[in-house]
């Protein structure tokens, strides 16, 4: 074990947890051959209200023997998102149970020979430091998907670029060094100190706040035997700027072509790629969406390499077979699919096993298929069912020992459906046949025949929970109230990718609790339903002013979806109220707005149809008006399931509305 770390319980083994300075050989770690994944985790504790929406974004540097990059090709980031050949690739941000994650895959082995470190850094802006930020860390994977390393970062201040961490060559192998560097030059500063000269110009309708002083935290020595690179944040004279790499945002957002409609009626349907016509079985759904989703994969090569990093494949060659049968003791099984990825003589396998609808994931079957994998030396099974693995748990409980040399990992129809939208609708693919292929698989995946349309049903315990709630026997401990809680947390998940995929923005949800766990945020879930017969959960939409809350009432029936916006700065009460119904000229009339004085919890409220003819009803009493609460209620599904009169999909609808009705006009104020 490296100097200043410690090994801490992670459930399924000990993860070795770094302080600042410390470092580790990769390969005392793990056994797991194949890239390793950095994540780069945090909350924001504002809902996005803060300057910046919560947002922050990973990159990597890839230098060489003089401690720069070799050219700009080594600077991974969101505007060139993989090296060319693809041995460093981001992967994107994805919600958490308590914040966000933004992911970056290094195939270590492909890496050149000149390249001696991968340098893993975050960035921020508009103004926004990491130390408005909580829960902020990093954490390291092996190909299995079995957590290595962390390293927390609790010093963060005033930095908008941060240096988390390094990968450099010792000795034929890898290690890794907790770094924990802070700039306050945001990304433009730190990709310069790098040999990277930067071209920021569109940002400067964004500018960030000065910082005083630029100071940086100091980086960690270099271990005695190591060779001598250029100390971070130290430019190296020798090495000239060869050109300037834009890194103001862009999106690569497809053009909405206008369409002629000849049909005749409108009953009349459009021929589809991919049709859902035929399907008559649950096994006839299952074959069709594995061959579906596998074609698309090996044709459209940003979608493919998109779904195959996440489980740690490397970049190569792809190809996917379905129906594939292996030979198990006696008898033959046969996995929906396989999938392939070929790279520098080396042929990296998983097996595809496939659930559509409502069928469950079966662990004997699962089992099966991991002794297959392990006997043919296959380095993963993956599932892919409407399921959602939450925390990093697979939502099957299988034997450890069918483990120990084959990863087991889970893939929902909702993620598919959000990797295909954030590529087809914003950031773009290579070729227009390419997305017009993505929005065939879109539209396959969201009708209502395919089974595939991701997390539907509360679950078993919805009904028995809602009786006990209208009788008043629920109890503190009751396995109902648990089980609703996890499938909540599960409903919740689902809303940020669809959200995110809709918006384009990372949508998250947002913990109460610093560093709140699973068990502690599903223990809070069930204790309420139990006090109050409510559950509840804030949402983290960039630009909305701060955090959208959803809770539902199992009392009353009823849906509300919340937000909190900053008054417009005005000189009286009364024209920063008519500013605010001014935007809300069309949203729904029994939307209720709350004055909120001097950050008071409660005000002056009332519906907006009256708002509308006395604006003058929202002026407090005493106090300046600082805020408003826009509330939006709605019906409540009693079924557990998502048909007209379902839970799930009333949650759908009362969010979607309240997003594109209220959120979605109204104008928050830059303070």
């Amino acid at each position: 074990m490296a100097d200043d770390a410690h090994p801490v319980d992670a459930g399924s083994g000990a993860v070795q947890q770094m302080r600042k300075g410390a470092n580790a050989e990769l390969a005392s770690l793990t056994e797991a051959a194949g890239p390793v994944t950095v994540a780069l985790r945090w909350s924001d504790p504002s809902g996005g209200a803060a300057a910046g929406g919560g947002e922050a974004d990973v990159a990597a540097l890839l230098l060489g023997p003089s401690g720069k990059v070799r050219d700009d090709a080594d600077f991974v980031f969101y505007n060139q998102p993989a090296t060319p050949d693809g041995s460093v690739q981001l992967l994107g941000k994805t919600p958490t149970g308590g914040g966000s994650e933004d992911r970056i895959m290094l195939d270590l082995a492909s890496l050149p020979a000149d390249v001696e470190r991968v340098v893993v850094t975050a960035s921020r802006y508009a103004g926004a430091t990491f130390g408005d930020l909580d829960d902020l860390g990093l954490t390291l994977y092996d190909s299995s998907g079995a957590a290595l390393l962390g390293f927390d970062i609790t010093d963060a201040t005033a930095e908008t670029a941060f240096v988390f961490g390094e990968l450099y060559r010792r000795g034929g192998g890898w290690k890794f060094r907790a770094v924990g560097q802070g700039y306050a030059t945001g990304l433009a500063g730190l990709a310069g100190d790098f040999g990277i000269a930067v071209d920021d110009r569109e940002d400067e309708e964004r500018p960030e706040q000065p910082v005083e002083p630029a100071e940086k935290t100091p980086a960690a020595e270099p271990e005695p035997d190591a060779a001598a690179p250029a100390p971070h944040g130290v430019p190296d004279a020798r090495t000239a700027p060869r050109r300037r790499v834009r890194t103001a945002k862009k999106r690569s957002t497809l053009p909405k072509a206008a369409k002629v409609d000849l049909a005749d009626h409108p009953s009349w349907q459009s021929a589809r790629l991919f049709s859902v016509a035929g399907l008559r079985s649950e096994h006839e759904r299952e074959v069709r969406a594995t061959s579906t989703l596998l074609a698309v994969m090996t044709q459209v090569p940003e979608f493919g390499r998109r779904l195959t990093a996440r489980f740690g494949a490397p970049a190569g060659t792809l190809q996917t077979f379905v129906e594939t049968p292996f030979k198990h003791g006696d008898t033959k099984v046969r996995p929906d699919g396989v999938v392939r990825v070929a790279r520098a003589g080396r042929i990296w396998t998983a097996l595809i096993e496939t659930k559509t609808g409502g069928s469950p994931l079966k662990a004997d079957q699962v089992e099966a298929y991991l002794e297959v994998a392990a006997r043919n030396g296959y380095e993963a099974v993956i599932t892919l069912s409407n399921d959602l693995a939450l925390d990093d748990e697979h939502p099957l409980t299988v034997d450890k020992r069918r483990l120990r040399k084959t990863a087991l990992r889970h893939l929902s129809w909702a993620e598919v459906a959000h990797e295909a939208h954030m590529l087809c609708h914003h950031h773009g693919v290579a070729s227009s046949v390419h997305a017009w292929m993505l929005g065939e698989l879109l539209h396959y995946l969201r009708h209502d025949g395919a089974g595939c349309q991701g997390f539907r049903d509360m679950g078993p315990s919805w009904v028995p929970l809602r009786d006990a709630i209208a009788a008043g026997t629920l109890r503190p401990g009751d396995r109902h109230a648990e089980r609703v809680a996890e499938s909540w947390e599960r409903l919740v998940r689902q809303l940020c990718l669809r959200l995110g995929g809709e918006t384009g923005l990372n949508v998250a949800p947002m913990a109460r609790r610093r560093r709140s766990g699973a068990a502690t945020r599903r223990a809070a879930i069930a204790a309420s339903l139990v006090e109050s017969g409510r559950m509840d959960a804030e949402l983290r939409i960039p630009d909305a002013g701060g955090p959208v809350r959803v809770e539902a009432d199992l009392r009353t029936g009823r849906i509300e979806t919340s937000v909190e916006i900053p008054a417009a700065v005005r000189a009286r009460a009364l024209t920063r109220v008519q500013w605010l119904l001014r935007q809300l000229s069309d949203a729904p009339p029994e939307l209720r707005v709350e004055a909120l004085p001097d950050g008071r919890g409660e005000g002056p409220c009332d519906l907006l149809k009256n708002l509308r003819n006395e604006p003058g009803l929202l002026v407090p009493g005493s106090g300046d008006l600082t805020a408003f609460r826009l509330t939006l209620p709605t019906g409540m599904g009693t079924k557990r399931g998502t048909d007209e009169t379902g839970f799930v999909r009333s949650v759908d609808a009362a969010v979607d509305r309240f997003h594109s009705e209220v959120l979605s006009v109204v104008k928050v104020e830059a303070e």
